[in-house]
């Protein structure tokens, strides 16, 4: 045993350890998501984080180191969003004929989403500063963290709400639309972008090229909306 605990602190110690690990994780996950017929609990994200969570519990390695390590996936997160804008190039035509219930999707989606927080939080007696992180859960994890750094939340905190806000779209999203008899992929889309983010808009991309490139779309524009959103209701509210 001191032999394998020796063998692991020097793995540990190498720079390329965590990436590696992570990505190998994501790929077997995508593989049982996708034999599997893409059953929505085993979204990949979702196995994903469960099973690094308990390599990193079993282990004993702390989260920074992990980071250090793992932390080029983080880098791509920016390029990865701006790349979103190549497929939803393709659909520019179409969106003109969109504007106005896009206008209307958008608005409803970012005020549910920051009304739905707000709302829980005061049900739950939650004090003001966490309730302040959870306010912009359904936009990207880095337009989150500014906002909420802004406004005098918990940056770490909203991050994880974020993960988990984009994993629980993901994993009932695209099933919950069907039950609710949404077809178009571009209503699917939208929706997944403006609940769920990044992840909801892998999700979506999954679905169809359409879907995605209209998930992107949301992403985005919930982003900016809740952005100018959050501060304006904190300062009504005076929080």
């Amino acid at each position: 045993m001191n032999r394998l605990a020796q063998i692991w602190v020097y793995i540990e110690e190498t720079p390329l350890l965590w990436l590696a690990l992570t990505l190998c994780v994501f790929w077997l996950a995508q593989q049982l998501y996708r034999r599997l017929g893409e059953f929505p609990l085993l979204n990949p994200v979702l196995i994903s984080v469960i099973v690094l969570v308990v390599i990193l519990a079993v282990t004993g390695t702390p989260y920074s180191d992990y980071f250090d390590g793992a932390q080029f996936i983080h880098f791509l997160l920016g390029p990865a969003t701006v790349a979103l804008a190549v497929p939803l190039a393709g659909q520019a035509r179409e969106l003109r004929r969109y504007w106005l219930p896009i206008t209307i999707a958008l608005t409803a989606g970012s005020l549910t989403a920051v009304a739905s927080a707000m709302l829980l939080g005061w049900a739950l007696g939650l004090d003001s500063q966490t309730l302040l992180s959870m306010l912009p859960k359904s936009v990207t994890t880095p337009i989150a963290m500014g906002v909420t750094e802004q406004i005098g939340g918990l940056p770490s905190l909203t991050a994880v709400l974020v993960i988990l806000t984009g994993i629980t779209g993901a994993v009932i999203g695209i099933p919950l639309l069907r039950l609710l008899g949404v077809r178009d992929p571009v209503a699917k889309g939208f929706a997944m972008g403006v609940a769920a983010h990044g992840i909801g808009t892998a999700r979506a991309f999954e679905h169809s090229e359409r879907a995605g490139a209209y998930s992107g779309l949301g992403m985005g524009l919930n982003g900016a909306l809740t952005a100018l959103l959050v501060p304006l209701l904190v300062w009504l509210f005076g929080f």
